[in-house]
């Protein structure tokens, strides 16, 4: 007869959003073990599994710290408790904790101030007394605060099936996965599985159960504005309530996601586990590539099994098409579903795809060493140069506003490079060979078509590097320092690494002078030697900028830019990844317009 031998969950926590699936080990009736699940609906040898989740509620309320989210809390923010949109952020699990998040708690106060007037609090009376005075934001005793419900209702109905002294079992599901809600923060869940009689529906046995720890809710980062930068005043909330977007223009998103295999406790040691876990970091993930509400969004680190279980079909709900490119696995070993590559994205109704181009650096590698190479060197040569990368080209047709055709009928289209360039610091040539071929691609279809391009993604290179100096200088000077790398001879002459395109990296907008007083907080996040970013990858052991949005200056001009994230902000965490932000990159997203062809 079926029988459960264990039952257990690999996730230690329970988060809000993030599904739980129980690892069940069953014993079938011809003595074997499976995993394997056995619904009412496929009955095996006249018997099912039966599932059931439930809600542990106890007569005392219990508050989570919304700093330290496997903390109870027991003081409150006052001015946050006066804010409905801030009151899941007011919860603290002692006085240290609130100071020591002060610094970032108070830019949600200044937003909330900026954004709504002074309601009932003064502002300036919290922010100017200090550190000394933060007791007084602070309310004592939360024994009798209620958790704050700002999330949807369980989708299936609650029903009350037990109870037992002070706690209370309320009934919330009956599949074998199980998604907390914000109803259940606080909460133990408690899952019950037992063998059933197909056809008398009755339970054989005792069910094998498990309790979790209490239900914590995921963290709900600031949202991140879209900041003008030709002049405009009006700035616009990236959030889940949408943005004003001017007729005729599009946003790129660029975000090396980190990937799953790469995401390893021993590299991120100051993640908790359960930020760093995949099933919580895809949902945080997902919530936030969607909220940006990109028209193209090109990512990197996309392991070819999630593009095809999770990326894909969740986007596609989103009215997004999708493209990948796997990197080539000649150097990578073991399951080839955990490859990653480069996905883009775009919306169906803003674009229509005309042509994808795939970039295999490996196969490039492979003629240069044929035609250059001599044959005694050709091994150690292929061995340098054969690295995996690759890069995504595809081709859109625009279908917005006006800018479909211009006054002389032809179709808008544009061309968007997505690619991960090699990340071993010391293959300098490498990284520079990657790049000029990548250009040389671009240059070809350029010279075919008159099409603005957009060159998106990881390049893994400093700003001042030969890549970077190449992709906006159109040159490197022979002088470079990167030159001097170059054992395979491959980069010579000198004079050969050009190339035509007039690149421009869209966040060098930020830096521009003369862009007003309503910009300087957005300058001092650029370095204004290089016109880049201070950071866009930020570990405990580096920190630096490595993801680049660049355009053709020629054909395209930036409206927006989606703020740069402050380096204190994300200390508080230690570094990324992060609870908040689930990649050790951050996304990089511009606002852009076409702009109007001249007549040759």
């Amino acid at each position: 007869m079926l029988s459960v031998i264990r039952v257990h969950l690999p996730s230690e926590i329970p988060i809000v959003g993030c599904e739980l699936t129980p690892y069940v080990l069953v014993r079938r009736p011809d003595k074997t073990q499976a995993t394997d699940d056995i619904p009412e609906s496929a009955p095996l040898e006249g018997y099912f599994l039966r599932y059931r989740w439930y809600r542990v509620q106890s007569d005392k309320k219990v508050t989570i710290c919304s700093v330290h989210p496997t903390e109870q809390a027991t003081l409150q923010c006052v001015f946050c408790s006066k804010r409905r949109a801030l009151v899941p952020k007011s919860y603290h699990c002692s006085p240290k904790c609130f100071t020591d998040a002060w610094q970032h708690h108070r830019t949600l106060h200044e937003r909330a101030t900026a954004e709504n007037g002074n309601e009932e609090d003064d502002l300036g009376r919290h922010n100017s007394a200090g550190s000394g005075a933060l007791a007084g934001t602070l309310s004592g005793s939360m024994t009798n605060l209620n958790i704050a419900n700002n999330g949807p209702a369980p989708f299936y109905p609650s029903n009350i099936t037990q109870k037992n002294g002070g706690e209370t079992l309320v009934e919330v599901g009956v599949c074998k996965t199980y998604t907390p809600t914000a109803d259940d923060i606080g909460h133990v869940l408690k899952f019950e599985c037992v063998v059933a009689n197909a056809e008398t529906k009755q339970s054989v046995g005792h069910p094998s159960t498990i309790l979790t720890s209490r239900v914590i809710p995921a963290p709900s980062p600031s949202p991140r504005k879209l900041i003008p930068v030709n002049g405009a005043d009006v700035m616009g909330h990236l959030d889940q309530d949408g943005r004003i977007q001017s007729a005729g223009s599009f946003t790129v998103l660029s975000y090396n996601i980190l990937s799953d295999t790469s995401a390893s406790s021993d590299l991120y040691s100051y993640c908790p586990p359960w930020a760093l876990s995949w099933p919580y970091r895809r949902q945080n993930l997902l919530r936030e590539i969607v909220g940006y509400r990109a028209d193209v969004v090109c990512l990197q680190e996309v392991q070819s099994d999630h593009f095809l279980e999770i990326f894909a079909p969740e986007l596609d709900k989103h009215g997004y098409q999708a493209l990948y490119k796997r990197k080539t696995n000649e150097v990578l070993s073991g399951s080839t579903s955990a490859i990653d590559g480069c996905a883009t994205f775009f919306r169906r109704d803003r674009f229509s795809h005309v042509k994808k181009y795939d970039v295999e650096f490996n196969k490039a590698a492979q003629s240069l060493t044929e035609a250059l190479i001599p044959q005694a060197q050709k091994r150690t040569a292929l061995n340098r140069l054969v690295k995996d990368n690759i890069a995504l080209i595809v081709v859109l047709e625009a279908k917005f506003g006006n800018q479909a055709t211009d006054s002389s009928g032809k179709r808008q289209l544009i061309c968007v490079a997505n690619t991960h360039v090699n990340v071993q610091q010391d293959l300098k040539d490498v990284k520079l060979w990657q790049v000029h071929t990548l250009l040389k691609g671009l240059e070809k279809i350029a010279a075919s078509a008159d099409i603005p391009m957009l060159v998106c993604g990881d390049f893994n290179t400093l700003p001042g590097s030969a890549p970077h100096s190449l992709l906006v200088m159109g040159k490197i000077d022979s002088m470079h320092p990167d030159l001097s790398v170059d054992p395979l001879n491959i980069l010579r002459p000198h004079t050969k690494l050009t190339h035509q395109l007039p690149l421009v990296s869209a966040y060098s907008s930020f830096a521009r002078q003369g862009m007003g007083l309503g910009l300087e907080q957005h300058r001092r996040r650029m370095d204004l030697n290089t016109n880049e970013p201070l950071f866009t990858n930020c570990t405990r052991d580096f920190i630096g900028t490595h993801d680049y949005i660049f355009y053709t200056a020629d054909t395209l001009m930036v409206e927006s830019l989606l703020e740069l994230l402050d380096e204190d902000g994300l200390r508080k965490d230690t570094a990324l990844p992060s609870p908040e932000w689930s990649s050790n990159h951050i996304a990089l997203l511009a606002e852009f317009r076409c702009m109007p062809r001249t007549r040759r």
